[in-house]
Parts: structure tokens; sequence; C-alpha cells
């Protein structure tokens, strides 16, 4: 299955539609299982923690990750689409404001 298709489109429009944490996190709970949204969340982890130099080896054992899954992410942030850098970029700009 393609990642890019009419229903992953939509899919991103919904969550573009989410106002607040709280509706986010409300519609993240019902997609997603508990453990996914763990997993997504270690993902994102390891990410601003690649970003900051942080060694695989640390990852590893902050997260629970497996360092093949560390360095895919890695891969990502490097070249990837470039949506790690964009988020990280724009969540430290939100974290400077508060």
């Amino acid at each position: 299955m393609r990642w890019e298709s009419p229903g992953s489109e939509d899919l991103f429009r919904a969550i573009l539609g989410l106002k607040d944490i709280d509706e986010t996190k409300r519609f993240f709970r019902d997609l997603l299982t508990e453990e996914e949204i763990g997993e997504f969340s270690r993902r994102w982890q390891a990410a601003r923690l690649l970003d900051a130099g942080t060694p695989y080896a640390s990852i590893v054992k902050k997260t629970g990750l497996s360092s093949r899954t560390v360095a895919r992410i890695a891969k990502w942030l490097r070249s990837g689409l470039g949506g790690y850098a964009l988020a990280i970029r724009r969540r430290a700009r939100s974290a400077e404001r508060k």
C-alpha cells in the first residue's frame, strides 16, 4: 500500500482540523492503540534526541527503541522529506514563546 493515497490525504486533513491538544489527544486515542501512541511518542523523542546530538546508545536506553529503529529515524532525520526537522524547529520555537 502506498502511504500517499486519498485515504491518507483525508486523514492528514482531519488532523489539521483539530483545534487544540485536548481534541488531538481524543482523536489519536480513538485512532490508535495505547501501544501505538507510545511507539510514536518514543520515535518522536528519538528524533529530538538525535537532533540534539545524543548518542544512539543513550537513545536506545532512554526510549526502549531498538538500535535499528533509532538508525532508521536518524536516516529520515538526515535525508527524509524534512518532516522531522520541520516539526522539531516549530516545536522549539513554540516552547521558546512560553
